[in-house]
Parts: C-alpha cells; sequence; structure tokens
C-alpha cells in the first residue's frame, strides 16, 4: 500500500479511500498490538489522512478514544519504567502525528466528552496538569463548521484563555495551551474576536523572547535564581538571537500561508475565512513595510543568513516591488566591492571569505541557469553541432597517438591522449541517437583503447563504453527549457522575455522523451558482443586455470565487464531461478510485483547478467583459492556482484541523493504564495524523472530466488575475509542486499552463526570479527542480531553468548571487545517488547469484507469462504503457542548459556541484559529465570545486581494481584449536590478529603470505613464522571499467606528473603558506595522493596527489622541512603495492609525515623527529603497521619544547630509539598509554627524558610472560577509582615546590615529585629519569584519603597547579603507580568519614591521601570494614563540634582522611545529646547564660585536635562535618520562648549551617533542639507571630536 502511494499517489475512489483508513483504523487500534505493527500501521494511516482536503467530515468519522487509550497506554506507560515493555523512541512522535490527522473527522460531541475526561486531571499543583493539558493540545478538534462552533471550542475557550491570562510565572503547560490558542486561531480566522486579549497575548510573546533589557540587569531566567557562568550566558544570548532569527523567518511564512489560503486556494469542505476578515492588500504592505528593515539587517549575520534569505524570498512573493529592489543594491554593491579578483591570484590557498564564497557560489549558479535557458543563438552547446566539431576530431589525435602499437604498453600515457579520451567520454554523454552517425569511428577508438597499460588510460575508456551505452539504452528526458517547445523563433513571432519565470503547466508538459530505438539496442548489443564477451571468456579459462593472467589483466577485464554492465543494466533481464521455499509459511501470495518501466526486454538475446553472475563466481573461488591478496580484483567482483543483484538502470543512493537536491531546489524556486505546483518547467520534468526512477528502483518485496541466494552467500564468504578492506566493502553489500529479498535473513542467520560456534576449531578471528560485523549491521539498514522475530533472536541471542566460548575470541583484543560492546549496545537500543499473542478483532474482519465486497473498481475477487477463515484463525493460534514455545526456549538457552563452565565474565554480562529484555507485561518470566535473577541480587559483580535489582521490582509487578475498585458518589459522602458551574479550588464538596486532626481514622473501625482517595488531583478541578476507589478490605486479595498458599513463581522470592544470611549480604550490597559523592537516592531498589512489601505484606519485616535499626544509627551516607530506601518502599508497599498491620509498622518507623532525623547529615538530607517525598506521593494524607505528626513535632528545636533544623524543614517541605491543597490544617500549623521564627539569624535557615514558606502559599492561586483557598493566603501573611517593617519603612537614612551571625543575649530593638525579619523575606520573595503561579499581589507591593532604599546602584559583590539579596528581588519583581488592575497602584509607589531623599531610590526606580515597562510592555501601552505617567516621571527625574540618575533618565528615555512605547512628538521636542536655552551665569563668575560650591545651579540642572533629552531622542533610532533628526543634531552641537557635565553628553551623543550611522552612510546622508552636512562633518572629525 505504501509503495503504491509513492508511485501513483491516491489513485482509488473516495469508497475505496474511506474503506482503507476504516481498516487501518481498527488495525491500529488493536488492544496490546505489537509496537512494530502498529507503527506500521499507523505511518500508512498517517498517509491515507494527509490531504484533509480530499475527504470532508461527511464521508469519514473516527472515534477518538480508542486513540486516547493508546496513547495512555504507550506514552503514560505503568510499566515501561520497570523494563516490562520496550518503546522505540519514535513512538511518541508517530503517535503525535497520528492523533493530528485524524483531529478533524472527530465526531461533533467529541468536545465535549473530552473535556468530560480530562478536566479532573486539571490541578495546577500537579503532574497531572501538564498531561491534560496536553491531551487537551493534541486532541480538541479545532475545524468544526461554524454552525457546530456551539459544540466545538465555545465549550472550552473562556475558561481556558482565563487560565493563561491569569497564570504570571510560565509553568511547563503553558506552551501547550498557546499552541492550541495558535491553531484554535488558525483554523477559524474571523469567527472568534481576539481583541480583548490582544495586549496580553503580545505582552506574552515579547516576554517569551527572553531578551536582554535596562542598562545593567540581572535577566533571571525562571528557575534560576543563582547567577551562572558568562559562557552559559553567551550561549543563551547567542540562543536569543537565534529566536529573533526564527521570528523573522517564520512571520513572512505565515503571512503568505494565509493569503495563498484566502486568495488562492481551492475550496474545500474546511471554512473559508469569512470576506470581512480577509487581509487586504493594505495590511500586506504595512506587514513587510514593518518587517523588511530588520530583515535588510540580518542578512550578513554570520548566523541568521539563511533565515533572512527564506524570510526575504517570502516578502518578495508578496510585494517584489518593495523587496527586490534594495535586496539587488546591496548584492551589486557586495559584487563591485568584492576583493575577488585581485585577491584570488595572490593568495590561492586562502579560504574565501564566508559572504565572498556565498557571493561566488552566487554568480556560478546563476550563470549556469542563465545559459540552460537561453535560445540557441546565444548557447552555441547543441548536441548535432558538437558532436560534428568534436567527434571525428578527438578519434583522429586519438587514432593518430595510439598508431604506435608501443604506445599500448606505456605505464604513463601521453597527456594530450588522455586529455582527448576524457574529453570524448564526455561528449558522449548526450541523446544516443545523435551518437548512431559515429559508431564506426567509437567502435574504433574502443577497440585501440579498451586494453591500454595504464590504468588511467583504459579507466577513461572503460568510461566512454559505460556513457555510450547508456545514452543509448536508458529512458530520459531530452530538454529542460523552461517553456515546452523551447525559445527558437523569430523574436517578431515570440518574445521570451514574457515568459520570464514562468511556471510549467502540470497537465500540459509535453516531455521530450528519449527513448530507446532498435537501432539503438543494435547498437548497444553490438557493444556488449564486441567489448564484453571476449573479456568474459577470457576471465571463465582464467578460472578454470587454462590461461594464464596478471593481477593488472583480471583487474582490467573485471573494470570491461562492471562498465558495461553498468551501462547496460537497463536492458538486461534480473535473475532467474527458482524462489527459495519454506523460509514462512504465508496464507497470502508473496509474489513480488513487476512494474512496467517502458523497457520491452529481447528474451532472445543473451542475458549477459546470467552469464556475468556465472563467471564472476567462478573466478571468484578462484581467486579466494589462489590469490586471496589480489584485493584490487575482489573490490571489483563485490561491486559487480553488489549490482548484478541491484542494478537495473539507476543506484538507489544516488537516487536518493537527487531527491533530496530535487526537494532543496523546490523549497527555494517554489511559489507559496499562489501555491497549485506552480514550478518551473524543469523542475517538474525532473520530477517526473525521478518518478520514473523510483519505478526502476522499487524492488522492496522481491522473491527471493537460488541466483540470489547464491550471490548472497558469495557476499557473506567476502565479509569474512582475512582482509579488513575487504571486509568493510563486501560488509555494505551484503547489507543492501538483505534489505532487498523477502525473508532472505531468515536463510542466511544460520549461515553467520556457523563462524561463532564455540566447537569448530576451524574458524581465524578475522572470520569472528566479520561475522560480529555482519550481526551488527549498518547504521541504516537490518541488523540481523536483533530482528523482530522469535525465530531468529531465538538463534541470534544465544550464540552471541556462547561465542564467548569460541577459540577465536579473544578479549585481549580491543577491536573484539569493542564489537561486543557495540552489539550489546545497539540490542538494547533497539530491541522492541515482540508480541506473543496476535489477534484479529471482529471489527478489522467486517471492514476487510466490505473492501472485498467494494464496488470501485470491482475486482472480480471472490469472498473468502468460512474454511478459510477458519484455517486462518487456526494458523493464527497455532504462531502464537510456536511464539510462546520460542520464548520460552529462548530464556532456557540463555540460562543454559549463562551456566556454561569457563563463560567470561563480559559474555555473562551480556546475557543477564538479553535476559532483562525478555520480560513481558502480558507473560510471566519463566521460573527458573526468577530463580537466576533473584540470585543476582547477590552477585559480585554491581553491573550485574543493578540489572537484577531492576528485574527482580519488574518481576514483582507481573506477580502483583489486582485489587478491585468501587464506584463512589463524591457529592453524597460530603453531603453537597453537584454545583451547576465548574468551580475549582476548595468546595464542600471536596471538602471531607481534607487532612483534618479532630477525624484522623485512629481505630478499626475508623480506618474501615474511611474512603481514602489515593491520587492528588482529583476533586481539585471537579470530579470525574466515574470516581473509583479501592474496595473494602475484605473484597480484596488474602493478605498473610502461609508459604502453602503461594504460586510457585512467589515461593522463590519469598524462600530467599525469609532468609537472614540472604537479607544479610543484600544490605550489605546495598549499603556499599558506589561513586563517591555521586550516589543519589535510586528509584529502582525503591520499587524493589515497595513490590516486596505489596506483594508479601509484613512477612519480611521480622527479619528486616534489626537491619533497619543497624542502618539508621550508622550516619555513613551510603548507609542511610539504603536505609532510606526501603523505609520509602515500606509506607508506598503498605498501601493495601490491614489496620493492624499499617499500625504496627508505624510503632516500628517513628522511632526510626526520629533517629534518622536527628542524625542527618549534609551528605544525606536530599536522601531523607526523596525518601519522604516519594512516601507521600499518591497517598490520602489521612493515611500518614502518623508521619505527619512526627514531621510537625518540632521543626526548629535548635537542638543539634541550625543545619540540622534547616534540613528537617527540607524533609518536612517534601511531605508537604506532595499533599497539594489537602492539608491546609498542617499548613496552617507550619505557618504558625514559623511565624515566631522569622527573624532567625542563619542564613542557611532563612534560606529554607523563604522556600518553605513558599511552598505554603503555593496553593493560594488568583486563577479563575477558582474558590479561596483554605490553606493559608498571602494576602494576609503580607499584612502582618508590613506591621512588622513599619520601623523600617518609616527610617529616613540608609539601611545598614549590622546583624552579626550570632544571637545577641538580651531583647534587640525593633529595628534590628525589623531587619532580620526582612532579610528572611527577601529569602521567600526571590524564592517564590519562579515557582508560585502569580506573583507581585497588591501587599508585596508596598515594601518596594524600602526596597528601593536599600538596593545598591553598582554591580558590586562584596556588598553585603541584604543589599544583594535586595537587587535581586527587585530585579525579579520588575521582570514579573503585571495584570492590568496592578498597573496604577506600581505607579502610585514609583511617583511616592520619585519624592524620597536617597538618590539611590531614585536611580533605581529607574531601572526599575526599564525592565517592567518592556515586559508588559503591550499592558501599558493599552492603557493611556499609565503612558502619560511614565512620561512625566522620567521627564521629571531627567531634572533631578544628581547626576547618575539624570544620566540613568536619559537611557531610560531613549529605550522607550527606541520600543515606540513614547514618541518624540512636538511638545516634548519644544520642551527640550526651551530647557538648552537656560542662561548660565558668565564664565568668570563660574570661576569665582568654583572654589567652595560644587553642587551645579538649577539652571545649569535644567539646561543639562534639555541637551540630556536631545541626546535620548537622537540615539533612540540607531538605524535611521527620520525627519526630526538633522535639527535635533544641529540643536545639539550648539552646546559643544558648554560645561560640563553637558560638554560630556555632547560628546558622548555625537560619537554613538557616528558609530551606528557609519554602515548605511550613504544612504542617510540624503536627510540633511548640504549646509547641516558640513557642520556635522565638522564636528565628527574636528578637533574637539578627539579632545
Amino acid at each position: 500500500m505504501y509503495i503504491y502511494i509513492r508511485l501513483y499517489g491516491r489513485k482509488f475512489s473516495r469508497e475505496d479511500h474511506v474503506l482503507f483508513i476504516k481498516l487501518l483504523y481498527e488495525l491500529v487500534t488493536i488492544p496490546k498490538l505489537e509496537i512494530s505493527m502498529m507503527q506500521g500501521f499507523a505511518r500508512l494511516l498517517i498517509n491515507l489522512l494527509k490531504k484533509k482536503e480530499l475527504l470532508s467530515r461527511d464521508d469519514l468519522e473516527l472515534p477518538w478514544r480508542p486513540l486516547y487509550d493508546m496513547l495512555e497506554r504507550i506514552l503514560y506507560s505503568k510499566t515501561e519504567h520497570l523494563g516490562l515493555n520496550w518503546f522505540p523512541t519514535s513512538v511518541e512522535s508517530v503517535l503525535k502525528t497520528l492523533v493530528k490527522s485524524c483531529r478533524p473527522y472527530f465526531p461533533e460531541d467529541a468536545t465535549a466528552e473530552m473535556l468530560d475526561e480530562w478536566r479532573p486531571l486539571m490541578c495546577p499543583f500537579d503532574v497531572t496538569m501538564q498531561k491534560a493539558i496536553t491531551y487537551f493540545e493534541l486532541f480538541l478538534p479545532t475545524t468544526l463548521p461554524p454552525e457546530l462552533h456551539q459544540k466545538g471550542f465555545k465549550l472550552w475557550f473562556d475558561e481556558f484563555i482565563g487560565l493563561w491570562v491569569s497564570v504570571q510565572n510560565l509553568p511547563q503547560w503553558e506552551g501547550h495551551l498557546v499552541n492550541l490558542f495558535a491553531r484554535l486561531a488558525t483554523d477559524n480566522i474571523g469567527y472568534i474576536d481576539w481583541d480583548p486579549y490582544v495586549p496580553k497575548i503580545f505582552t506574552r510573546i515579547l516576554r517569551s523572547l527572553n531578551l536582554p533589557v535596562g542598562s545593567n540587569q540581572v535577566v533571571v531566567p525562571r528557575f534560576l535564581t543563582n547567577a551562572y557562568d558568562v559562557g552559559h550566558a553567551v550561549l543563551w544570548i547567542t540562543a536569543m538571537m537565534n529566536k529573533l532569527m526564527k521570528l523573522l523567518q517564520r512571520l513572512p511564512s505565515s503571512v503568505v500561508r494565509r493569503l495563498h489560503r484566502e486568495r488562492y486556494k481551492r475550496m474545500t469542505w474546511l471554512t473559508p475565512v469569512p470576506d470581512s476578515h480577509k487581509l487586504t492588500d493594505q495590511d500586506v504592505t504595512d506587514f513587510v513595510e514593518c518587517i523588511i528593515q530588520p530583515v535588510l539587517l540580518a542578512m550578513f549575520s554570520k548566523t541568521g543568513s539563511l533565515e533572512a534569505a527564506q524570510a526575504l524570498q517570502n516578502l518578495a512573493l508578496m510585494r517584489p516591488e518593495l523587496v527586490i529592489p534594495p535586496v539587488l543594491e546591496k548584492c551589486f554593491g557586495l559584487i563591485e566591492s568584492s576583493t575577488l579578483e585581485q585577491t584570488r591570484e595572490e593568495t590561492e590557498t586562502e579560504k574565501m571569505t564566508h559572504l565572498e564564497s556565498l557571493v561566488e557560489l552566487g554568480l556560478s549558479s546563476t550563470f549556469s541557469t542563465i545559459l540552460t535557458q537561453c535560445s540557441k543563438d546565444i548557447f552555441k552547446c547543441r548536441p548535432e553541432e558538437s558532436l560534428k566539431l568534436f567527434v571525428p576530431h578527438c578519434c583522429n589525435v586519438i587514432t593518430h597517438l595510439t598508431v604506435n602499437d608501443d604506445v599500448l604498453h606505456d605505464e604513463e600515457l601521453d597527456k594530450e591522449l588522455l586529455w582527448n579520451l576524457q574529453l570524448l567520454s564526455e561528449i558522449t554523454r548526450v541523446d544516443g541517437k545523435k551518437l548512431l552517425p559515429y559508431r564506426e569511428q567509437l567502435g574504433k577508438i574502443l577497440q585501440r583503447t579498451l586494453h591500454l597499460t595504464c590504468k588511467q588510460g583504459y579507466i577513461l575508456s572503460c568510461n566512454l563504453l559505460h556513457h555510450l551505452l547508456r545514452s543509448a539504452t536508458l529512458i530520459y528526458p531530452t530538454e529542460y527549457c523552461s517553456v515546452p517547445g523551447g525559445f527558437d523563433k523569430p523574436l517578431s513571432e515570440y518574445f521570451p522575455i514574457k515568459d520570464w519565470g514562468k511556471p510549467g503547466d502540470l497537465w500540459n508538459l509535453d516531455i521530450q522523451w528519449h527513448v530507446p530505438s532498435s537501432e539503438e539496442i543494435n547498437f548497444a548489443f553490438y557493444l556488449l558482443d564486441t567489448f564484453l564477451q571476449p573479456e568474459l571468456t577470457k576471465l571463465e579459462h582464467y578460472a578454470i586455470g587454462e590461461l594464464e593472467m596478471s593481477r593488472d589483466d583480471v583487474q582490467q577485464c573485471l573494470a570491461i565487464v562492471h562498465n558495461c554492465l553498468i551501462g547496460s543494466g537497463n536492458i538486461l533481464p534480473p535473475l532467474k531461478g527458482e524462489r527459495v521455499a519454506h523460509l514462512v509459511p504465508s496464507l497470502v501470495s508473496l509474489e513480488e510485483t513487476k512494474l512496467y518501466t517502458g523497457v520491452e526486454y529481447d528474451l532472445s538475446r543473451e542475458n549477459y547478467r546470467e552469464t556475468i553472475a556465472r563467471v564472476t563466481r567462478k573466478l571468484l573461488r578462484y581467486i579466494l583459492d589462489n590469490s586471496e591478496d589480489d584485493t584490487k580484483s575482489l573490490f571489483l567482483i563485490i561491486k559487480i556482484i553488489s549490482d548484478v543483484l541491484q542494478f537495473q538502470g539507476s543506484h538507489k543512493h544516488e537516487f536518493d541523493s537527487r531527491w533530496k537536491s530535487f526537494n532543496l531546489v523546490k523549497k527555494s524556486m517554489e511559489n507559496r504564495l499562489q501555491g497549485k505546483k506552480q514550478h518551473i518547467r524543469a523542475l517538474l520534468i525532473d520530477r517526473v524523472m525521478l518518478q520514473h526512477e523510483l519505478r526502476t528502483l522499487t524492488m522492496e518485496g522481491c522473491e527471493y530466488k537460488t541466483s540470489h541466494q547464491e550471490m548472497i552467500r558469495d557476499l557473506l564468504c567476502l565479509s569474512t575475509s582475512s582482509y579488513g578492506q575487504v571486509r568493510s566493502k563486501a560488509q555494505q553489500a551484503f547489507f543492501t542486499a538483505l534489505g532487498t529479498y523477502n525473508f532472505c535473513c531468515r536463510d542466511i542467520i544460520p549461515l553467520v552463526l556457523e563462524f561463532l560456534r564455540p566447537d569448530r576449531q576451524d574458524v581465524t578471528q578475522k572470520q569472528f570479527k566479520g561475522a560480529l560485523y555482519c550481526l551488527l549491521g549498518n547504521h541504516s539498514g537490518v541488523c540481523l542480531a536483533n530482528l523482530h522475530d522469535w525465530d531468529c533472536i531465538a538463534q541470534t541471542w544465544p550464540a552471541i553468548v556462547s561465542s564467548g566460548l569460541s577459540k577465536a575470541m579473544s578479549l585481549e583484543k580491543p577491536s573484539i571487545v569493542r564489537l561486543f560492546d557495540d552489539l550489546a549496545e545497539k540490542i538494547h537500543r533497539q530491541y522492541e517488547t515482540i508480541g506473543l499473542d496476535f489477534a484479529v478483532p471482529e471489527k478489522c474482519i467486517e471492514v476487510a469484507v466490505l473492501l472485498q465486497k467494494s464496488e470501485h473498481p470491482s475486482s472480480n475477487f471472490t469472498g473468502l469462504c468460512s474454511e478459510e477463515i477458519q484455517l486462518g484463525i487456526q494458523r493464527q493460534k497455532e504462531k502464537n503457542a510456536e511464539a510462546l514455545r520460542n520464548y520460552e526456549n529462548l530464556v532456557n538457552m540463555l540460562l543454559d548459556c549463562v551456566e556454561q563452565r569457563n563463560l567470561p565474565w563480559k559474555f555473562e554480562h551480556i546475557s543477564i541484559g538479553f535476559l532483562s529484555l525478555l520480560l513481558r507485561d502480558d507473560r510471566i518470566l519463566p521460573v527458573r529465570a526468577i530463580k537466576f535473577f533473584v540470585q543476582c541480587l547477590n552477585h559480585d559483580a554491581i553491573v550485574v545486581r543493578k540489572v537484577a535489582i531492576s528485574a527482580v521490582a519488574g518481576i514483582l509487578k507481573q506477580l502483583k494481584r489486582t485489587h478491585k475498585k468501587v464506584p463512589i458518589c463524591p457529592y453524597e459522602i460530603s453531603g453537597n449536590p453537584k454545583p451547576s458551574s465548574i468551580q475549582a479550588g476548595d468546595r464542600q464538596d471536596n471538602q471531607w478529603l481534607h487532612y483534618d486532626s479532630q477525624r484522623l481514622p485512629k481505630t478499626k473501625e475508623a480506618w474501615e470505613s474511611c474512603c481514602f482517595v489515593e491520587k492528588t488531583h482529583w476533586g481539585y478541578y471537579t470530579w470525574p464522571r466515574t470516581m473509583t476507589v479501592y474496595a473494602p478490605v475484605e473484597n480484596q486479595p488474602k493478605l498473610g499467606r502461609r508459604r502453602d498458599e503461594l504460586t510457585e513463581a512467589e515461593q522463590i522470592i519469598y524462600d530467599h528473603f525469609s532468609d537472614p544470611k540472604f537479607v544479610e549480604q543484600l544490605i550489605k550490597f546495598l549499603s556499599l558506595e558506589d561513586r563517591k559523592g555521586k550516589d543519589k537516592f535510586n528509584p529502582r531498589r525503591f520499587c524493589l522493596f515497595k513490590g516486596l512489601f505489596r506483594n508479601f505484606d509484613d512477612a519480611f519485616l521480622p527479619v528486616l527489622q534489626p537491619h533497619l535499626e543497624q542502618l539508621v544509627a550508622d550516619s555513613h551516607e551510603s548507609t542511610q541512603r539504603c536505609v532510606a530506601e526501603i523505609i520509602a518502599g515500606l509506607i508506598r508497599g503498605s498501601k493495601h495492609w490491614t489496620f493492624e498491620k499499617v499500625e504496627k509498622l508505624w510503632k516500628l518507623l517513628c522511632p526510626l525515623l526520629r533517629t534518622a532525623l536527628s542524625n542527618i547529615t549534609v551528605e544525606t538530607y536530599n536522601d531523607w527529603g526523596t525518601c519522604i517525598a516519594t512516601s507521600c506521593e499518591s497517598r490520602d494524607p489521612r493515611k500518614l497521619h502518623w508521619l505527619f505528626e512526627l514531621l510537625l513535632e518540632s521543626p526548629l528545636s535548635g537542638e543539634g544547630g541550625s543545619f540540622v533544623d534547616a534540613c528537617r524543614l527540607y524533609v518536612l517541605q517534601g511531605g508537604l509539598a506532595q499533599q497539594e491543597w489537602r492539608v491546609p490544617e498542617l499548613l496552617h500549623r507550619l505557618l504558625k509554627y514559623l511565624e515566631p521564627k522569622l527573624t532567625q539569624v542563619y542564613k542557611n535557615v532563612r534560606e529554607r524558610i523563604g522556600s518553605v514558606l513558599t511552598y505554603i502559599f503555593m496553593i493560594d492561586v488568583s486563577l479563575p472560577n477558582t474558590a479561596a483557598t483554605k490553606s493559608p493566603r498571602v494576602h494576609e501573611f503580607t499584612t502582618r509582615i508590613l506591621e512588622s517593617l513599619k520601623p523600617l519603612m518609616e527610617a529616613d537614612e540608609e539601611i545598614q546590615n549590622h546583624v552579626m551571625e550570632e544571637n545577641g543575649v538580651g531583647e534587640q530593638d525593633e529595628r534590628t529585629q525589623g531587619i532580620k525579619l526582612l532579610k528572611t523575606i527577601l529569602k521567600w520573595l526571590m524564592a517564590s519569584a519562579g515557582r508560585s503561579f502569580s506573583t507581585a499581589v497588591t501587599e508585596q507591593l508596598q515594601l518596594l519603597p524600602l526596597f528601593f532604599k536599600i538596593a545598591p546602584v553598582e554591580n558590586d559583590n562584596s556588598y553585603d547579603e541584604l543589599k544583594r539579596d535586595a537587587k535581586m528581588c527587585l530585579s525579579l519583581m520588575s521582570q514579573g507580568l503585571l495584570y492590568p488592575q496592578q498597573v496604577p497602584l506600581v505607579l502610585q509607589v514609583l511617583k511616592q519614591t520619585a519624592r524620597s531623599n536617597s538618590w539611590h531610590a531614585r536611580y533605581t526606580i529607574l531601572t526599575y521601570l526599564q525592565t517592567m515597562v518592556f515586559y508588559n510592555l503591550f499592558i501599558f501601552l493599552n492603557n493611556e494614563e499609565a503612558v502619560n505617567d511614565i512620561r512625566w516621571l522620567v521627564i521629571k527625574l531627567l531634572e533631578d540634582e544628581q547626576l547618575e540618575v539624570r544620566e540613568m533618565a536619559a537611557t531610560t528615555l531613549s529605550g522607550l522611545l527606541q520600543c515606540n512605547f513614547l514618541t518624540m512628538d512636538g511638545p516634548m521636542q519644544t520642551h527640550f529646547e526651551q530647557l538648552c536655552k537656560m542662561r548660565l551665569p558668565k564664565k568668570r563668575k563660574r570661576d569665582l564660585c568654583s572654589v567652595g560650591d560644587t553642587i551645579p545651579s538649577g539652571d545649569l540642572v535644567k539646561r543639562h536635562a534639555g541637551v540630556l533629552g536631545l541626546s535620548a531622542c537622537i540615539l533612540s533610532s540607531p538605524y535611521d535618520v527620520p525627519t526630526w533628526m538633522p535639527q535635533l543634531l544641529m540643536d545639539l552641537s550648539a552646546h559643544l562648549n558648554d560645561p560640563q557635565p553637558i560638554e560630556m553628553t555632547v560628546k558622548k551623543t555625537l560619537s554613538n551617533f557616528r558609530r551606528t550611522h557609519h554602515d548605511n552612510w550613504q544612504e542617510h546622508k540624503q536627510q540633511f542639507t548640504d549646509d547641516q552636512l558640513l557642520v556635522l562633518t565638522d564636528l565628527l572629525v574636528s578637533p574637539c571630536y578627539y579632545a
């Protein structure tokens, strides 16, 4: 099917198309289908659905649920992490593309069903939120027709956009939401009013580019609040550059796509854009004008030239008149200024610069295109004419030079002779018909030159023969003009320039083909009979020892044979032979499809392909026996064999590279605006030729005949030869052949494995290596060692392991060791779980029957009778049974291999690796293997132990008994009705899930009547349609079983873990250090213990208890880690234990945990944090009340010092964070406990408290339709804090940090307490800046004045912690996203601070303002009052008495002008000009005052303010010269001799102006009058400029 579509496109009726899709949809969604089959079906289905305009929603409807079930099973697999399923890496993108392709055909009610399904997952604190939004982005249909919008996006649009607009920090799922909106917008232009959201959307897009802003700004990427080194920062800035380049490239291409859709695209069933919302011509012009400047700038950047070229191409499609002139101007400028000519002679070797090479490439390709499209008068090279000139001339020269027979034996030939031969061989690559007149002459030349002794000579002659044969026998187009019929008409009739760049007409291409005539075929066979036949005869005689030949002669013969073969491959029929039978049983015919490619084979003549094959095989045997070191001949033989097998007129690899380059050229030349395949004619002809070649190359599914079998065996023989180069060339040919013939691998594998057999004495090391390479395969083709089939791997895997005992195997040889490593690595990388039971559901059969009965085209195919169907089902059952046998055999054979004596350790490891791949989720591992893995837990080698830990965890999962679930009604439990609309957060109907210390299940009755809900997200956003929980204990699998109640597999595990010796050894190994300082809490080991306690409840506790007590007491890092892993496994594994068992467990665990927490160290606190977080994950908090009460006992006791306190908080935070919104009471208790301790002196405790506070307030979110939380609320907390900080807010003088790091005795004053509190609060604000969903709450803004006072102005790391933190905090807050209603509040604070006495504070507001405005640009622009406030604020600070503040105000103003936030209007210009005219006191007076009076007079300040204002305007246009600029420059120049600091400002401005306008000065100076230019030139080069 796939090949059919590649060859013929979608040439079938619509009815069949729909049936094909339905059949494949049924097949792809078969539950438990083997992954490789699923992917095959999926790719085909994607291909069938690709052109959605062909089938409308009326033709086809596909259900969405089967796809969702499949994604859930594979992408969110519960068993993959335990190694019970091996999926290929590509599976995710295939599945997602599949959903995208099916999406337009989902039923109209799908949207509502999806919302019901995934809304309950939308808990923003949980990973399920990411999952829900990912599913929505992938599945929600957005192409419903307008009359169904009520059932489509209108059900969710307001809800989702509300969510997006109110999230301030970017969580991971935010990107998926944006993609969903983008798709919605594209598919429904004109049906959604985006206006209210535009400022918010653009602000977010701008923020996501992460551009650097402001003067000395700390750019803080979200979640990375610590500083990072310059290397990263630089990478990051280049990444940002690339982001901008991508934006420049993609914007024009999207606009082109939209225009194409609105104006040129054929109408289909998809909703068209309403006329009212189509882009107008003015829109397009505005867009092009707005984006062309940055694109032209980017043309010459090192990284962005390619993107710029693509952007220009798209812009030129829309408005050529705006784009082409400036581009050509730049190009001609470049070519003129190019230094190519003069420098090229001087420095032959030097590389061209990046730009020059572009120019050179451009010139050469432009020139050759011009030639091929010229009319014949210009481009003289026409075959008939040129052959008349060249052929006789070359033939005469060659004949003349070879008259003397001595020449034939010369080792070195005359240059002239070689040149003429080369010329002749190249000019014969023309239309075969034109060569016929010269056949006599050419034949004579070949006779003179084919047997030259000089290799260079005879190879050229062989080329001539090759080209003659090809020209005569192939089918190809003979011209590529851009208009059918060419340009050769008199100008009076036809004016060619009118057709410049005209697209070819696809339906009327009128290609001129060359099809071999009978004369040409006769000529070709004449050449073969004359030149090939004698060589074959010679070789045949040599091969049976009747003729002596030198190696050079053999090579010459083979070269001639090879060139004849590749010249005439097209007319030689493929090899004949019997089909190799019995490789696979099948009810379907496996015959190959023969395609007609325009060649009629003449079967009356000798098939030289057969003869070449026969002779070459004889010769090969002879050479291998008598002169194996003649590698050059062997190379040629390999080429000949592979071409005899494959070559039918073109080579696959050449075709592939031509296909690639065709696509590149097509991309660079296509017209995406008009579409409809409007390519130039030469391209279309090229594509037709490629299609023809594709047909000749289609050999997939070739029958595997005996003749192929013989030649592939020869290749295998060469692949294991003694010479490395021969081996590697033969292996490449071998891999290609294996990929061509059906099922030939099954025939070849046993032959390859022969070389690995341990009982063979005669295998050399070279052969051994060759065989291993044959198993390994190349990077693209088949890998014999890992074929997707039980029969095959049941042979190869055991053979690889056993080869460890082969004589030829040597672990001393690095190359062999590396080969085994590569083999094992490749098998592990490529292995996908192979299916065991394959069944075809009824649904598939129904659709298949419909296909058979299809009327269009009607087939004379008789339906299958019931006997045939029964036979098929029978065969299927047998096949499943056989697969199972093979699976168990393979496991047993691998175990046998491992148990062989003397097997080197490397092979034992390989074998254990293979065994671990055979774990599955649908079949328990055979008992013998379970025993083996359990024993490996105590193996000497750590590698083996690691594999065993994962494997036993997987086995325990296989043995897990299912727990029954029952539905409940949450509304009944809570006694509250279902709310009418969606309201997230704490509601009456989900309150029963909260932790409430008054109602904890502390008795058996309470425990058993308590309805536990383990997953944290249920009930937060809304309840699922049917909510299920675990059934009561009496309906669950039995706990506390005796040994005789266990299955055989369970008994093995039971016996080992009840054995004290075994457990002791295991614990010893588990508490060893692996990599010093690198070890972390290991989830695999945790899974092992969780499985043990889940499957066998408390059976092993008595044996483990003493070890736990011992481990906890030992404070070494590795022992603590080991006990943390076991305890986490215990807590999570006890999920289904009875109350008595759980209570007993906690009696044991509480003392252990207390000990552990008091012994905590810097190396182990991370592991304990992970342990507690893992224990609490997906568990009902009421089940863990013992743990929470223990953790809350007294986190900050001070015993063990500040470090232990910080660690305890960390561990506690890990547990509470997992519980999210269900433990408000615990969070309140913790906050109440911490609040008096916020004045902690120790930095590490402060930082930890800051982080804990973030988690405490995490649940207080301002998301739409979310109820106010029962957990602690930020606003109440901040109000209390502000009260305590009052003394600091009211103080005027600068705040110094004078609190030392030890607790002074006695009560400190309010102020000191205030500073200590402030330090902790800063830590909290910094920690929450990147983590919480919403920031800058109204109360927090009231802290700003305090931070402005404290933050230092310069960047200096020697400042104390308080100042550094305040600066960091301001930086983070300024980057926060503001809600529109918060804007006036911030500006209020800034205006108030602008009146502050501290110039530090006034300076800092400006840096804050720059970042804040840029990061919220469009939100401010949407609020006119805010813009005016900011303008007023900046202009006021331009007149500040402090020079630094004035300069920063100027920088700020320039930035705001540059991003068009403010505009340079009349009033502003007049204001600055007025200020500039302030009179200054006379110079003499100034000198008198200057001794004691350094404060500048108010007048000087005002005058400076005016100059700074003008300067800001000039610097705000670095790349162009607006109309107002020349006059401002003149105004500014008048102040060059003013007193400092004015003079300095003017000089800086002029120097900057010169720097930024230097590149395009030719263009810019047009804006000035001659007088202005004189003044300007004078200024920029006058001595004062250098002063």
